[in-house]
């Protein structure tokens, strides 16, 4: 280990991370590796921070009533100390080389080659560290025809055909409501420097991690990337719909919406004898998930005209006696009271020194031995401490 010692007892105490990576992969990456117990130095503009100190409303409410920074900063860099740095001055350099020299891990997401000018690349960087695990988030990646240009999550997710399968005929393309691909990508940051960390261990090199948002979101296409590349058929939109398995959809019910999925033939059939509808299970149209996804078009509105007749408590009820897998389609308020999220500590209130409270979203990660801790709020702009 390079990094100081701590005391919060963390499955990566001890480990130093440079966090220079600006908005949200980088810094999803990096508050991971805090909740595990590495201590994470975010550098930032000794005068505008991060860009996303500003992205709001809603901003938290300072302990004096002043504004503070916006809730979009405050969801990524939990567990982190800030430190002011202009690196494009000869002091400012000099402060982050001596960091790197005592760091375990860099993290940046500059455009490539943004940071040799200034002596702050792998190559530098690790000719005097050589166990140095260097990370860079861009885009589309250090290599490739679009290595040049800026990468932002809602073009990766169009071009990452993730846009292209969610929505319906009638609404068009649409993007997921958060920022999937910037998340996914830090989650695969932090995954890869864990590994890479591992591999340290073991034979003492450091190594560079090139990740590319376009990648990333490739990666994450899953089942559906796999139904073209196995089928030949590009994937189309289908709403709410799954596209290997029915009934897996929200339908409308008497007073709102439910969540019906069920994942196998036994599933289905005791859904349809709740909904009186025992026949349906037998039905050589049915009978089988196959046979189910190749007449979905007889079959949901069948359902659909079955699901109006009942409030969706009352669904919910009965599914859940039958062993149904079912939900309700909550908002976001109603998911923060949920007793289920509140049981397992997905909701937490950090407190600065002065008294101002910062609530934030639980690590849903449960360790038996070396639990998440939330050791700092997410800090001011140059607060080191």
């Amino acid at each position: 280990m390079t990094g100081s010692d701590t005391t919060n007892g963390g499955a990566l105490a001890g480990i130093r991370v440079l966090d220079l990576s600006r908005v949200l992969a980088g810094p999803w990456a990096t508050q991971m590796l805090a909740d595990m117990g590495a201590e994470v130095i975010k550098i930032e503009h000794p005068e505008r921070g991060d860009d996303t100190r500003g992205w709001g409303p809603p901003f938290v409410a300072e302990a004096d009533g002043g504004r503070g920074d916006a809730a979009y900063f405050l969801c990524a860099n939990r567990g982190k100390t800030s430190r002011g740095v202009d690196f494009t001055t000869a002091e400012g350099r000099a402060e982050l080389l001596a960091l790197a020299e005592k760091a375990d891990v860099v993290v940046e997401n500059y455009r490539p080659g943004g940071l040799e000018k200034y002596g702050l690349d792998y190559a530098s960087l690790s000719a005097a560290n050589p166990g140095l695990v260097y990370c860079s988030i861009t885009g589309f990646g250090q290599t490739g025809p679009y290595a040049g240009r800026s990468g932002y999550d809602f073009l990766i997710q169009g071009m990452g055909g993730l846009m292209s399968i969610t929505g319906t005929p009638e609404s068009g393309p649409l993007k997921v409501g958060v920022a999937v691909a910037d998340l996914m990508t830090g989650m695969y940051a932090a995954n890869a420097i864990v590994a890479a960390l591992f591999h340290r261990q073991a034979t003492g090199e450091g190594q560079y991690i090139d990740l590319a948002l376009l990648d990333c979101q490739v990666a994450m296409l899953a089942n559906q990337g796999s139904n073209y590349l196995v089928g030949g058929k590009a994937p189309t939109m289908l709403g709410n719909a799954h596209p290997n398995i029915v009934p897996y959809e929200a339908f409308p019910t008497r007073d709102g919406h439910i969540i019906l999925a069920a994942g196998n033939d036994a599933q289905f059939a005791r859904f349809c004898e709740c909904a009186g509808h025992a026949e349906w299970a037998t039905d050589p149209r049915f009978a089988t998930n196959a046979d189910r996804v190749g007449n979905r078009a007889e079959l949901t509105p069948l359902i659909g005209d079955v699901m109006r007749q009942r409030t969706t408590d009352e669904w919910l009820a009965a599914l859940e006696a039958v062993n149904v897998p079912c939900g309700p389609v909550n908002t976001i308020d109603q998911v923060f009271a949920d007793p289920q999220v509140r049981h397992r500590g997905m909701l937490a209130t950090l407190r600065r020194a002065d008294g101002t409270e910062v609530p934030t979203i639980g690590n849903p990660i449960k360790f038996s031995k070396t639990p998440v801790r939330y050791e700092r709020p997410p800090p001011r702009l140059d607060e080191t401490d």
